[in-house]
């Protein structure tokens, strides 16, 4: 016999469906599937395992995985570039994605990579233009024996583009069609990088710094997103101002299994509007990737990226 549920724990539930309801109703299917289909990166989980010398269906798109967050570069020259076999260049671009995430440099597609590979992530790439970023943004310390570590840290996108010294408040604005929920965590995250940096932010009716909103697939920016468990948000590099929720994902106020908290990512996807790049410091809030039902805030590594860019 099922047990009675209390009028007060009706309440509670009701309170956070709610709260959920109008930012789910952009998504097409249960935050809970197991089924790898649904995600955008379910075909690497039959790669494992795959290294060079090999062909096997799906490499292809492995290729254009890496390609597309900035690894695998084609050439005059890679013969392979359209096809399913595991060569040399990707061999070489599944070392530095491991050494990114601090993985064993193998350029075998283990399980940890595989793991790491298929988290939703921020659609930022972590090489631009060829520049990496991740891996510029490493230090080494010196030990008191007088050897030295590497330490990965902050780091900026080529050129470490910024906003100018006199431009400190900037203004903020949804774009048509943002649901309401999704404005006070986005207001909340704003506070928090204002807290902790030299910036303030005000939100504006019309004309304003920087414009958030929602789109899916080709929202017309030039970087499409791909759908439930992908690329979950981007933000373009200063002073363009633009950033976009992926529409197609699963989206809440706070911590809920299976879904991506708005104002985690919003704090991530500001970095970027700030000037910020990918870090790979476990905890910073600038690590390309998160886990769903999970609420994180600003690293001392994010706050330490920024007064650097701006010298304050």
């Amino acid at each position: 016999m099922a047990a009675k549920s209390s009028p007060l724990f009706s309440l509670i539930t009701l309170g956070l469906l709610l709260a959920i309801i109008p930012l789910i109703s952009h998504a097409t299917t249960p935050p809970d599937s197991s089924d790898q289909k649904t995600s955008p990166y379910g075909f690497l989980k039959h790669l494992q395992g795959c290294h060079k010398g090999e062909k096997v269906k799906g490499i292809h798109d492995l290729k254009m995985y890496l390609e597309k967050f900035g690894y695998y570069h084609k050439t005059k020259n890679n013969t392979h570039a359209n096809d399913d076999d595991f060569d040399e260049l990707l061999e070489s671009a599944v070392k530095t994605y491991q050494q990114n995430y601090h993985l064993k440099a193998t350029g075998t597609l283990d399980a940890e990579t595989v793991s790491k590979m298929m988290m939703p992530r921020c659609g930022v790439a972590d090489i631009i233009n060829g520049t990496n970023s991740m891996q510029l943004g490493e230090k080494k310390h010196h030990h008191r024996k007088g050897s030295f570590h590497t330490v990965s840290h902050y780091s900026f996108f080529p050129n470490a583009p910024k906003w100018p010294t006199s431009k400190y408040h900037l203004t903020y604005g949804f774009l048509p069609g943002t649901p309401t929920q999704a404005m006070s965590p986005v207001a909340r995250a704003f506070q928090t990088w204002a807290r902790n940096t030299h910036f303030t932010f005000s939100r504006v009716q019309g004309l304003s710094d920087i414009t958030i909103g929602f789109g899916r697939r080709d929202h017309g920016d030039g970087a499409p997103f791909d759908g439930n468990g992908g690329t979950l948000a981007h933000a373009f590099a200063p002073t363009d101002g633009r950033f976009h929720y992926d529409a197609d994902e699963f989206w809440s106020v706070g911590a809920i299994p299976g879904y991506f908290d708005l104002e985690t990512v919003a704090l991530h996807e500001i970095g970027h509007l700030l000037g910020l790049g990918h870090s790979s410091v476990p905890g910073a809030i600038m690590e390309p990737s998160i886990s769903s039902g999970v609420t994180k805030g600003l690293h001392t590594d994010d706050i330490a990226g920024i007064k650097a860019l701006y010298n304050v």
